[in-house]
C-alpha cells in the first residue's frame, strides 16, 4: 500500500462510470494483499464539471454514494481514461465538497497524454500516447461483457492496445 504505512485511513473512490468497476477490482485486490477491509465510493463529478452550463444538452447524473466520511482519509480516486485532466480536477472538487481528506490520489487504467490542466496520475495502468483525432475506449465485462481497451480513430475505425 505504498505510501502509506497503515492502510487504515485508505479509502477508494471510483468515477462513475467504468472507474468504478475498476475501483472494485482494486479495492478486492488490496483487501486479499493486505487482509483489511478498505471503503469504496462512487462518485459522479456531472454537477462539478467546468462546462455543466455551456453543454446544450441535459446530462445524465448517475448515482454519488460515498458512505464513509472523506475527512482524515488518504483518497485514492479511480478513473478508467486520463485525457485533458478536466474530469480529474472535477472528482477533486466533488470530494472536497464531502470534507477535507488527508490526501487525494489518482488512478488511472490508461494515461493517454494530451493534457490541458497541469494534472498527473499517482498510478498507472499504462500510457497510450494518442493524437487529438483518437479516442480511447475502456471496456469492463460488467457492462459491455468484455475487459478490453481499444484506440478508436474517429472515422471509427479500432484496434486493440
Amino acid at each position: 500500500m505504498e505510501p502509506y504505512d497503515d492502510p487504515a485511513p485508505v479509502a477508494i473512490i471510483g468515477m462513475q462510470t467504468r472507474g468504478v468497476y475498476i475501483a472494485k477490482y482494486l479495492r478486492d485486490i488490496i483487501e486479499e494483499d493486505f487482509n483489511q477491509s478498505v471503503p469504496l465510493g462512487i462518485l459522479d463529478i456531472t454537477f462539478y464539471r467546468d462546462d455543466f452550463r455551456q453543454r446544450e444538452k441535459i446530462p445524465t447524473v448517475q448515482v454519488t454514494e460515498i458512505p464513509f466520511d472523506v475527512n482524515n482519509k488518504h483518497i485514492i480516486l479511480v478513473d478508467d481514461v486520463l485525457y485533458t485532466g478536466r474530469t480529474v480536477r472535477s472528482a477533486m472538487d466533488g470530494i472536497m465538497s464531502f470534507g477535507r481528506a488527508s490526501s487525494i490520489r489518482f488512478c488511472c487504467l490508461i494515461d493517454r497524454g494530451l493534457r490541458e490542466l497541469p494534472i498527473r496520475a499517482d498510478y498507472i495502468g499504462e500510457f497510450v500516447p494518442t493524437n487529438a483525432n483518437e479516442e480511447v475506449r475502456v471496456k469492463v465485462e460488467e457492462l459491455d461483457g468484455e475487459d478490453a481497451v481499444y484506440l478508436v480513430e474517429t472515422s471509427g475505425d479500432e484496434s486493440s492496445v
